[in-house]
Formats: C-alpha cells, sequence, structure tokens
C-alpha cells in the first residue's frame, strides 16, 4: 500500500512514520501534488502552529491539493485542526473541509492547564476508524487547542468541557490525539484507517 505523509513545517512526524512501520507500511514523506494525489491513503499529521502551517500549504499550493484529495485522509492533531473551517490559533483560516472552529481552551479551575498534556479517554465512537474498540478508550493528547463538538463530531473527550476527539466527512478523517503515541488503541486506529475502502 502506497501512503503518503504531507511534508510541511511541522514536528513529531517520525513518531507518525515508526507507527506506520510497526503495522507494516512504508511511508512516503513529500509535498509532491502528484505523489500525494496518486497515494492510497494520505497522512496530514504533526505539532506546529496553525498560521505558520496554513502560510507553508498556501506557499506551495498544497491547501488546494489536500482540500481535493479523494483518496482517505487521517489528519492528526494540528492536520486536524487546519482540516476546519478557522483556528483562533493567529486568527487563520484553514481548509475549510470540516464545517467546524478551532478554539482555544479557557481554564475554568486552578487545576486546568493549558496545553491539555497526558492520557484521556474517548467516547462517543462512531466510525469504522474505530473498529474493535471498547468505550472509554486511553489515548495520548498534547494541544491547546480545540474543537467543539459538532455534527461531524465522531469521537468525544473531555477536558475543561466535552469537545471533538476525531471528526469526519466524505473521506476524511481526523484525530485531535496522537495514535502514534497511543500505545494499541493508536495502533488499531491507524489499522483501521488502512483498511478503509477506497473512495
Amino acid at each position: 500500500m502506497n501512503v503518503a505523509i504531507v511534508k510541511y513545517n511541522a514536528g513529531n512526524i517520525r513518531s507518525v512514520i515508526n507507527a506506520l512501520e510497526r503495522v507494516g507500511i512504508t511511508p512516503i514523506l513529500t509535498d509532491d501534488p502528484d505523489q500525494l494525489r496518486s497515494a492510497d491513503r494520505v497522512i496530514f499529521a504533526g505539532q506546529g502552529e496553525a498560521g505558520t502551517t496554513m502560510a507553508y500549504l498556501r506557499e506551495r499550493g498544497l491547501d488546494e491539493v489536500i482540500r481535493n484529495l479523494q483518496n482517505p485522509v487521517l489528519g492528526i492533531c494540528i492536520g486536524m485542526q487546519i482540516l476546519c473551517r478557522h483556528s483562533e490559533e493567529a486568527d487563520t483560516d484553514c481548509l475549510g473541509v470540516f464545517d467546524a472552529d478551532v478554539v482555544r481552551f479557557r481554564p475554568q479551575r486552578h487545576e486546568d492547564k493549558v496545553p491539555q498534556m497526558g492520557w484521556n479517554q474517548i467516547a462517543d465512537l462512531r466510525s469504522p476508524l474505530f473498529e474493535g474498540l471498547r468505550p472509554e478508550e486511553y489515548v495520548y493528547f498534547v494541544h491547546s487547542y480545540y474543537v467543539p463538538l459538532c455534527e461531524q463530531t465522531i469521537a468525544t473527550t473531555d477536558y475543561i468541557q466535552p469537545y471533538s476527539a476525531a471528526l469526519h466527512v466524505r473521506n476524511f478523517y481526523a484525530t485531535q490525539f496522537h495514535p502514534e503515541k497511543s500505545g494499541d488503541v493508536g495502533e488499531r486506529i491507524l489499522r483501521n484507517f488502512l483498511q478503509l475502502p477506497q473512495s
């Protein structure tokens, strides 16, 4: 299977490559539009900042490439946020694949730390992406911004308030958490993504 990871100015890509290699996939890391379009699966992952990420994508025409991909796409962390309509981070207009906005956590109590960093449970799983998982599985999060609950939410979590742990529309799937850092649960999610039917 030909799996492409979007190359851009992001951190934490190596751990995604390592996770895919553990499930038998050797991905390519590329910003070449033709390679992204021809891949069987595309992963848009990493840790980064919305404004600089969108500037990088627009400079290279990758915003239109990603927005118009036809095969299954998995956004992870900043990848999920960039697939949304707008982010409060640097007041950034994003790709608009998901009809949702990204907002910053606003602590309500002294113990509410931002960013959220560590393990948390996901619930209300509503997608083949989570096939074989039990309710309330734990996955790993690192983020200061989140997507509120919306029509495209396919998993929820709760930190300060309930919000979207994962989204889906058409051939686009996305997780706010890091499957590549989430042990056996994350590995199962990656395997499920690789087994999704072609568009």
